[in-house]
């Protein structure tokens, strides 16, 4: 109907989104909250949806993948279970006389972060799919990408300290960041992490424009490329927050990120939780995946990350998804993309631990394809590469107040207030 293509103008400019001012609030143990709000849209100005940009999407969360898999190996001497050989990414090729970081600002999600003694201001991405934290370093200098956007001046912080290491994050179709790691202090919603590694990267693409300055990642160490502690971490080490825990909302008002608890003013009931299957990325078991009341998927390896907009899934899952939607289409060259009728969205749910957690036809259809066209593009599609498990993203954390413990290594769902 046209009111999900309607509300999808409002859903796609969810995922890039500026904190206000942190605010104090008693959750499971006591914690912090960040309220979010929206800077950026993913539509385009004709309100039909960015195909291109979905795809470079859905090609670079398939890349942010296989980086942490390699820093697993690395990190830990074994390769990770869910490693997979990549179709579309050479991830050992490097480009000369440069460094590219694609713009996939519209998918994160931002809030205030400083570094550094004096304090220096950053917008940072909260990513729980990646581990490190990084932002533009002051030599980025002119033509690096790095304009309108705050920098990193090591020289202007009495509590940097240079690591003696570089680093490098690969990204898209093989375009890197690379820079030097450091030590500094970083506060985030009036808590403070001594000593936190900090990637200053020295080029970004000209693409990448919009929104925010750098990003900070929320999974484990063991998928770290700087194998040091992410900053939640830290601050847990260091006895900066009360719970090992934080929870997210995800919505077109009330959004939040709360440090060190839940905020139990945002969902009612007990989360039902299910446990971590392998530490590294927030991994867990799906029970299953329904669409019109027909069970498609059945105990599949899922990560559930805040830093990709769609549900991605394997080639053989996404396609016997769609078998079961009438008026279904692929859309023509988009690899892994499909639209649905725009008044006729499918019934879908996704269950963890049991808990069986239905998508809203809003966060489902995504707009539509072109132009007053009656087909709108499906929050489900499919990488082109060979990957064994299930990207579980925005589509669905928009539906669900989703708790991540990594005290006891395990996510949960509770339902939203």
């Amino acid at each position: 109907m046209r009111l999900a293509t309607h509300s999808a103008a409002v859903l796609f400019a969810l995922p890039l989104l500026a904190a206000a001012a942190p605010t104090s609030i008693n959750g499971s143990k006591g914690g912090t909250k960040i309220p979010l709000s929206k800077t950026s849209s993913f539509l385009l100005n004709d309100g039909s949806v960015d195909l291109a940009a979905i795809a470079s999407h859905i090609n670079f969360a398939t890349a942010k993948f296989h980086r942490g898999f390699r820093a697993f190996e690395q990190n830990t001497g074994s390769p990770h279970p869910l490693a997979f050989v990549n179709d579309l990414f050479n991830l050992s090729r490097r480009k000369a006389g440069g460094v590219v970081l694609e713009d996939h600002s519209e998918m994160l999600w931002s809030g205030n972060v400083t570094i550094g003694t004096p304090p220096q201001a950053f917008n940072m991405d909260f990513d729980t799919g990646s581990s490190d934290l990084f932002v533009p370093s002051s030599t980025c200098g002119n033509g690096g990408g790095c304009e309108g956007r705050a920098e990193y001046d090591t020289g202007k912080s009495s509590s940097a300290q240079y690591s003696g290491k570089n680093f490098t994050l690969r990204y898209g179709d093989g375009g890197v960041v690379r820079g030097k790691q450091y030590s500094d202090i970083v506060q985030l919603a009036g808590m403070t992490a001594k000593a936190q590694t900090v990637g200053a990267a020295e080029t970004y693409s000209d693409g990448f424009t919009t929104g925010f300055d750098g990003l900070v990642g929320l999974a484990f160490q063991s998928i770290s490329v700087y194998n040091a502690l992410p900053l939640f971490d830290t601050l847990v080490a260091q006895n900066e927050v009360d719970a090992t825990v934080f929870g997210f909302k995800l919505a077109r008002q009330g959004s939040e990120l709360f440090l060190g608890g839940t905020n139990k003013d945002l969902y009612t009931g007990e989360p039902t939780y299910a446990n971590v299957t392998q530490q590294g990325y927030w991994q867990v078991e799906m029970d299953k995946l329904a669409v019109n009341g027909t069970q498609v998927v059945n105990q599949s390896a899922a990560i559930i990350d805040s830093g990709t907009t769609l549900i991605i899934g394997t080639q053989q899952g996404v396609n016997d998804f769609y078998k079961n939607v009438s008026g279904a289409k692929p859309i023509s060259n988009q690899q892994g993309m499909w639209s649905v009728p725009c008044d006729n969205v499918p019934e879908v749910s996704l269950t963890f631990g049991g808990k069986q957690i239905s998508l809203a036809p809003k966060t489902f259809s995504l707009g539509p394809v072109s132009l007053g066209s009656s087909d709108c593009l499906a929050g489900i599609a499919s990488s082109s590469s060979t990957m064994p498990f299930w990207i579980v993203g925005d589509v669905f954390m928009q539906n669900v107040y989703t708790i991540f413990d990594a005290g006891q290594k395990r996510v949960g769902f509770a339902d939203l207030a």
